[in-house]
């Protein structure tokens, strides 16, 4: 009886502890990141390019934050169910910035969604080798910028979603990382 009494409450402690990690691992997007912008170092050679104004009429994606429960699919899953052509996949966001990568076409987005003189900057990094390259979005706040890629099919892009300052050329985080994303869009 004893032994099944340690048992549970080991099991809770155990539960208890892993779910607080959960919560406090995990960070919030806010109105000002907490602790005010950290300057990142890039890896040596990341080429930078400036995004340009998608297309008119482009379908463009939400620049509105997205709420996930723990039950629903990811949005990376939900995406790539929903539209086989045209859908953005791997949609991250950090304080100021969002991003992600449409397959048709080897498009990445760089979307701006704060008035803090920054633009949003998207790192894609690949499994296969490929130098690391960032779109730049300096169209402004509220706006997107797309920068057109041509990625091996058979592999996969990484995103990483931070803030840029063109005037030092500096990037700063908060920051957040997409999962691997198959360049052909297929999961």
């Amino acid at each position: 009886m004893r032994e099944n009494w340690r048992i549970k409450v080991s099991a809770i402690a155990g539960a208890s502890a892993l779910a607080f990690s959960a919560l406090t691992a995990t960070p919030a997007l806010a109105e000002e990141p907490a602790g005010g912008l950290q300057e990142v170092e890039m890896p040596a050679g990341v080429m930078i390019v400036e995004g340009l104004a998608p297309d008119p009429g482009a379908d463009l994606p939400s620049l509105e934050p997205e709420a996930e429960t723990a039950d629903a699919p990811s949005a990376t899953q939900a995406a790539a169910k929903a539209s086989p052509t045209n859908t953005c996949l791997g949609a991250t966001a950090a304080y100021g910035a969002k991003g992600c990568f449409q397959h048709n076409g080897d498009i990445v987005w760089a979307g701006d969604t704060k008035k803090d003189g920054m633009s949003a900057a998207v790192g894609v990094y690949t499994d296969y080798g490929r130098a690391a390259e960032v779109c730049i979005n300096k169209l402004g706040v509220n706006t997107w910028a797309t920068c057109d890629k041509d990625y091996r099919e058979s592999g996969n892009v990484r995103l990483r979603v931070l803030r840029y300052d063109g005037d030092t050329g500096k990037f700063y985080q908060p920051e957040s990382w997409s999962g691997w994303v198959p360049v052909d869009g297929k999961f």
